[in-house]
C-alpha cells in the first residue's frame, strides 16, 4: 500500500483551465506542498509543459482525461502521466532541441517545452499501450 504522504494521484479533463486547477490541487497536497520552493518550481515547469502539450497535441481534436501519479521517494519525485489522446509522432518523444536565433530575431512564443522537460527530468520514457500514452520520468527534488 502506498504512503498517502508520499503519493498523490489525480485525474483532470484535457482542458487548459482544468490543467491549471489540477496543478493547484497537486501543489496543495503532500508530497508537493512539502518540497522546497526551488524543487516546487522545477516540478511545476515540467508538469505544466507536459500537461499543456497533452492538451494541445494529444487531445487536439477531441477531449478526454489526463491521469497524474506522483510518488516522492527522496531524493526523487517519480512521475507518471497517462492520457487517451493521439500518440506521439513516430511513437517517440520530441528531441527538445533549441533552434538557433539570429541577433534581432524575436523570441518564438513556443518550442521550449520539450527542451525544458529534457533538461530537468531524468529517466524520461514514453510508451503507447492499449490506446493510451504513458510518460514517465523522475525529478531530483532534494
Amino acid at each position: 500500500m502506498s504512503d498517502p504522504q508520499r503519493t498523490i494521484e489525480i485525474v483532470m479533463q484535457s482542458e487548459a483551465l482544468a490543467v491549471r486547477a489540477g496543478l493547484r490541487r497537486l501543489f496543495a497536497a503532500a508530497p508537493l506542498r512539502d518540497l522546497s520552493a526551488d524543487a516546487q518550481g522545477t516540478v511545476e515547469i515540467v508538469l505544466a509543459e507536459a500537461l499543456n502539450n497533452i492538451v494541445e497535441h494529444a487531445y487536439a481534436t477531441t477531449e478526454g482525461q489526463i491521469a497524474v501519479r506522483l510518488r516522492h521517494l527522496s531524493p526523487d519525485l517519480w512521475c507518471e502521466i497517462a492520457d487517451g489522446g493521439l500518440p506521439m509522432p513516430d511513437g517517440t518523444l520530441p528531441a527538445g532541441v533549441l533552434h538557433r536565433l539570429n541577433p534581432g530575431d524575436d523570441l518564438p512564443e513556443g518550442g521550449f517545452g520539450w527542451f525544458l522537460i529534457r533538461s530537468l527530468a531524468q529517466d524520461l520514457a514514453y510508451c503507447r499501450k492499449q490506446e493510451h500514452n504513458l510518460l514517465c520520468f523522475r525529478l531530483r527534488v532534494a
